[in-house]
C-alpha cells in the first residue's frame, strides 16, 4: 500500500493550500480534519485528480504515514494544538514528528518541544507568512523548535516555500525550541507597522492634501518602482483603484475601525518583558486600539477642537518627503524588530541567523520587499551587527530622507493629523542617537522618594550610589 511523505490535519483554507503546494511538488499528502465531511468535500473538490490521501479516523491518518512519520497541525492556536498532541501521541512512535504550523506563541512551542522530547517524539514549532496565496504557491516558512527534526522536514518545507531570484527558499532553521514562532510573532509585529505607516502617509495625503483616490493610487504605485518597493505598497496602489458599483473608490466606504488577531500586541508585550523600545509597533497596535473606539471618536469630533488640517505650499515636494518619512520610520520599525530577536536570542539561548530571517521574509510572506535584500546584505557584511543604524547603508538612508522626515511630523502636528509611528520612530532615532538623555534626573527622583540609588558618571558602572536629597 502506498503511503504518503507527511500527513496534514485541518482543512481550513491555509491548511487546504499547504497540501496542494505539496502535492504540486511531488509529495504524497495524507489529511484529517476533525469534521470529517471536509475531508470528503476536499478529496471530492480542489484535491480531484491529485494524490491526497484521505483519512476518517486518527488512527486510519497515522497508519498512512511512511515512518518516521511526520504529522502537520493546521489548527486553531491554543488548546486545539495541545487536544490533537494528546490525540496523536497513542498513535505515534519514537521518532515521528509533530508539527505545528498555526500562529502559535512561542511560549507554547518551547513547552511543547520539552514536553514531546521527553516522550521521545520531536516536535517543530513553524511560523507560516503569506496567507492563502502564499500558502499555494510558495509562502515564507519559519521552523524551530527539537533541531532533530530539521532533517527530516528540511526538503519538503523549501520545496514548496518562495524563493528569491537566485533561486534561495525562503525557509531555514531558525533556532530551538520556541524560536520559530516568535521570529514569526516579531514579523506579524512589523506587519503591523508597516500598515500603519502607510495608512498615516495615506492620511496626510487624503487629508491635509486633497488628493484624490486616483492619484493616490498613482502615488504608491509610483513608490512601489523605487525603494518602498514591497508587498503592502503594491496592494495598496491596487486598493485605491478599486471601485464600488456606484463608482465610488470603495476603500472610502469601509468602517474605520482595524480588527487585529493579536500578534502585533504579542510582540509589544514581549518587549516590555525583554526591556527593547519596540516603540513603533506599540504605536501601531495602540493605533487600532483607539480605532476601534468609533462611537467616542464621533462624539469627541464634535466637541474637542484642533487645526483644520490643511497643508499650503507644493504638494509635489510634501508628497516626496512624506515618501521619505515612510522609507526612514519602516528602517526604524525593522531596526527594532531585529533588536527584540537579538535579546530574546540572548535570554533564551537561541542562535539565530539575522541575515538568514531577512532571506525568509524576502519573499512569500506579507511584508515581502526589496528593502529586506538590504538587510541580509547588512548582516552578511557583520553577522554581529548591533543595530541596523549602525550599517553605512541604513544610517545613510536614514540622514538622506530625515530633513523630510521631520518635515512631516512637524507639519502633522501643526495642522492635528495623528502620525503616531512617523513620530515614534523619529522620537527613537533621536533617542538612539543622544549620548546623554535626561534619565539622570529620573534617577535622581527614584533615589528621591524610593532610596533606588544611582551610578555616577565619574566612577565605575556598576557603583551606586544614594543621597539622603532632604539633608533632615
Amino acid at each position: 500500500m502506498e503511503q504518503a511523505d507527511i500527513g496534514l490535519i485541518g482543512l481550513a483554507v491555509m491548511g487546504q493550500n499547504l497540501v496542494l503546494n505539496m502535492n504540486d511538488h511531488g509529495y504524497t499528502v495524507a489529511v484529517f480534519n476533525r469534521t470529517v465531511l471536509k475531508v470528503d468535500d476536499f478529496l471530492e473538490g480542489p484535491a480531484k485528480g491529485t494524490k491526497v490521501m484521505g483519512a476518517h479516523s486518527l488512527q486510519e491518518f497515522v497508519s498512512k504515514l511512511k515512518r518516521p512519520r511526520k504529522v502537520m497541525l493546521m489548527v486553531k492556536a491554543g488548546k486545539p494544538v495541545d487536544q490533537f498532541i494528546e490525540m496523536l501521541l497513542p498513535h505515534l512512535e519514537e521518532g515521528d514528528l509533530i508539527i505545528d504550523g498555526g500562529n502559535s506563541h512561542f511560549d507554547d512551542s518551547t513547552r511543547r518541544t520539552r514536553f514531546l522530547k521527553e516522550k521521545g517524539i520531536i516536535f517543530i514549532g513553524t511560523g507560516i507568512s503569506g496567507g492563502e496565496e502564499g500558502a499555494r504557491h510558495g509562502p515564507s516558512i519559519m521552523p524551530g523548535g527539537n533541531p532533530e527534526g530539521w532533517p527530516l522536514i528540511k526538503e519538503i518545507f523549501q520545496s514548496i516555500a518562495a524563493k528569491v531570484d537566485t533561486g534561495e527558499p525562503c525557509c531555514d532553521w531558525v533556532g530551538e525550541e520556541g524560536a520559530g514562532h516568535f521570529v514569526k510573532m516579531v514579523h506579524n509585529g512589523i506587519e503591523y507597522g508597516d500598515m500603519q505607516l502607510i495608512c498615516e502617509a495615506y492620511h496626510l495625503m487624503k487629508t491635509a492634501l486633497g488628493l484624490e483616490a486616483e492619484q493616490l493610487h498613482e502615488v504608491f504605485k509610483k513608490w512601489n518602482e523605487g525603494e518602498l518597493d514591497s508587498y503592502l505598497i503594491e496592494i495598496t496602489s491596487h486598493i485605491f483603484a478599486n471601485k464600488d458599483s456606484d463608482g465610488a473608490p470603495l476603500v472610502e466606504k469601509i468602517l474605520d475601525v482595524a480588527g487585529q488577531k493579536g500578534t502585533g500586541k504579542w510582540t509589544g508585550i514581549n518587549a516590555l518583558e525583554l526591556g527593547i523600545p519596540v516603540t513603533l509597533i506599540a504605536e501601531a497596535v495602540f493605533a487600532r486600539f483607539l480605532s476601534a473606539m468609533k462611537e467616542e471618536r464621533v462624539e469627541a469630533s464634535k466637541l474637542l477642537k484642533g487645526p483644520e488640517g490643511k497643508i499650503d505650499g507644493n504638494s509635489e515636494d510634501f508628497i516626496d518627503h512624506i515618501r521619505g518619512a515612510l522609507y526612514a520610520s519602516k528602517i526604524i520599525s525593522y531596526t527594532q524588530g531585529f533588536m527584540l530577536m537579538r535579546q530574546a536570542a540572548e535570554e533564551f539561548g537561541w542562535n539565530l541567523n539575522y541575515g538568514g530571517v531577512a532571506l525568509m521574509w524576502r519573499e512569500g510572506c506579507i511584508i515581502r520587499s526589496r528593502f529586506l535584500g538590504k538587510i541580509k546584505e547588512a548582516y552578511d557584511k557583520n553577522s554581529d551587527l548591533k543595530n541596523l543604524l549602525l550599517d553605512e547603508y541604513f544610517s545613510g538612508e536614514v540622514d538622506r530622507n530625515q530633513s523630510g522626515w521631520r518635515k512631516v511630523v512637524a507639519k502633522a502636528a501643526e495642522v492635528g493629523i495623528p502620525t503616531p509611528c512617523f513620530s515614534t520612530a523619529l522620537a527613537f532615532y533621536d533617542g538612539y542617537r543622544t549620548a546623554r538623555l535626561p534619565a539622570n534626573l529620573l534617577q535622581a527622583q527614584r533615589d528621591y522618594f524610593g532610596a533606588h540609588t544611582y551610578e555616577r558618571v565619574d566612577k565605575p558602572r556598576g557603583e551606586f550610589f544614594h543621597t539622603n536629597w532632604t539633608r533632615t
